[in-house]
């Protein structure tokens, strides 16, 4: 075959979309690369089954792609070492296929698509950006939703994507008359109900070839080793984890969305799908997602209930869109968000799991293990832990990016900074998501058994959340004053007897001076 191709695509990790138009027709003049780069693998500290399900799922791509007949140029981690970074790596390309132009989706991330946008310095050809082909909102959409640090209210985006999709809707109204049935959705695990947690479905991909390379090539990683990949890495695996989900998973996912346990084996899936990762990488697109969940939901002859599939549906045609809207309006300020002035390290528990505190050391632990955890252990565990420690924002992005599968900047930024540390001062939250352990122990198991006790706020043997979460409230009492949701807690510490406060503040200045210690 040729070495000339008049036209270089470029296909990033997370952009293995089968569907995309580029793929429609099959042409010899066009050549796809897709490479392992180190600048991709070193830019963070990933978990190392992040990056060996990346390179599998990109490896199945592109032999997906030579089956269909398309001309692909796979790199490996061998191959891109001599390249300090993408931009070299291109101009590399077009000198030695001679090309005539250069193409690439526009990437999911900001610094990719500057770096991307500037390629037209370093390469004297036509360069083109064309759409991923993926999102339900077109991307020149979002400045009619979305403002430039500014507070939307993700419910009304939500219910403007469900009448403009049709999606639950009977006329001009929700199904079944509301919107949302989130007050529905937060059960947590009675005995009964945590011996029918079902199984949940893994894959057995081999990953050894993978692992060696990153090994070889002195990849920086945490997390738990594994020769195999747990994930879905192509279109077949994917959706027969979409069709599991459906048939086992989704009747209860309502329900015990926000749900945490340690008394079943399957406590690190639960009822929640997995599915992010292939929806993520663009294997799977959204709306085959919903279409399936909707037609199981339609077929299940009351198997699977309304709060069921609407909680699922929000996470995908809501919260999904919401928050890629959120990033790319706010970028790059985004980034440099830090309402509350955070600034403590990262404790050294966050890279091996070791707490004292139960709820810690089961989430931190399951994420090393697993590069997986569900959204209320992010938002609620760890997230709210160091919100409440006051954990240097810029530090918490990093790990939440590296540690987990799923975890892409326009996702990833908007759920650390604005959700889990409140450093947007309120563009996607409307409050801090602080909570003390009283949260903990009506969610999950969490409590029983930890050497704190979750009842007291004092003393050695105490839960560190209560009086860092009182010290919170105290340190940030100007900022949240004003805020109208934070009315209760801030009342009770307005009115709280001085002793108190003193005794609580010792207490949690002690803590944050020992974090490493908990």
């Amino acid at each position: 075959m040729t070495m000339q191709a008049k036209h270089l695509k470029l296909i990033l990790g997370d952009q293995l979309n089968a569907q995309h138009t580029w793929f429609r027709v099959v042409d010899d003049d066009v050549v796809f690369v897709i490479a392992e780069l180190h600048q991709e693998a070193n830019y963070t500290k990933h978990h190392i089954q992040k990056i060996t399900a990346f390179f599998s799922a990109m490896h199945e791509f592109a032999k997906t792609l030579e089956l269909q007949g398309h001309r692909v140029c796979y790199l490996t981690l061998d191959d891109t070492q001599a390249f300090e970074d993408l931009t070299a790596l291109i101009v590399g390309l077009v000198k030695k296929y001679d090309s005539e132009s250069f193409s690439y989706q526009r990437p999911d991330e900001y610094r990719l698509r500057e770096q991307l946008k500037n390629i037209t310095s370093h390469i004297n050809i036509p360069v083109y950006e064309a759409d991923t082909d993926h999102f339900l909102l077109p991307f020149d959409e979002l400045p009619n939703h979305f403002t430039k640090a500014t507070h939307v209210r993700m419910e009304n985006f939500y219910r403007s994507m469900r009448k403009r999709f049709n999606i639950l809707m009977e006329g001009d109204k929700p199904t079944g008359g509301a919107w949302n049935f989130d007050s529905n959705n937060r059960q947590s695990f009675n005995k009964s109900d945590i011996k029918v947690i079902p199984k949940p479905l893994v894959f057995n991909n081999d990953a050894s070839e993978y692992l060696a390379r990153i090994k070889q090539h002195g990849i920086k990683t945490m997390g738990k080793e594994s020769t195999e990949v747990a994930y879905p890495i192509n279109k077949e695996q994917s959706l027969t984890l979409l069709r599991y989900f459906c048939q086992h998973q989704l009747p209860n996912f309502g329900n015990f969305q926000d749900a945490m346990t340690m008394a079943s084996p399957y406590a690190w899936s639960l009822y929640h799908s997995r599915l992010s990762f292939a929806i993520n990488c663009k294997i799977l697109n959204p709306q085959e997602v919903i279409q399936t969940a909707l037609l199981a939901y339609e077929e299940s002859e009351g198997k699977i209930t309304l709060p069921q599939i609407e909680g699922f549906i929000r996470q995908i045609l809501g919260w999904r869109e919401y928050v890629r809207g959120m990033y790319w309006i706010n970028m790059p300020e985004y980034a440099d968000q830090n309402f509350l002035s955070a600034q403590r390290d990262l404790p050294d528990f966050f890279w091996h799991g070791k707490s004292n505190m139960q709820c810690l050391n089961s989430a931190i632990t399951q994420s090393l293990d697993h590069a997986y955890a569900h959204h209320i252990q992010r938002l609620m565990i760890t997230g709210n832990f160091a919100l409440l420690a006051g954990i240097s924002p810029k530090q918490v992005d990093e790990w939440y990016l590296g540690i987990y599968i799923d975890a892409i900047e326009w996702v990833e930024l908007p759920n650390t900074r604005s959700m889990a540390l409140f450093a947007d001062g309120g563009w996607i939250a409307t409050k801090p998501y602080a909570a003390s352990g009283n949260y903990v122990n009506k969610m999950s198991d969490y409590c029983k058994g930890c050497k704190y006790k979750v009842k007291e706020k004092i003393g050695e043997n105490a839960c560190p959340l209560n009086s860092l979460y009182w010290n919170f409230i105290g340190e940030n009492y100007d900022k949240l004053s004003s805020n109208h949701r934070m009315s209760f807690p801030v009342g009770n510490w307005r009115k709280m007897a001085e002793a108190q406060k003193i005794e609580i503040t010792e207490h949690a200045n002690y803590l944050l001076n020992n974090l490493d210690t908990l």
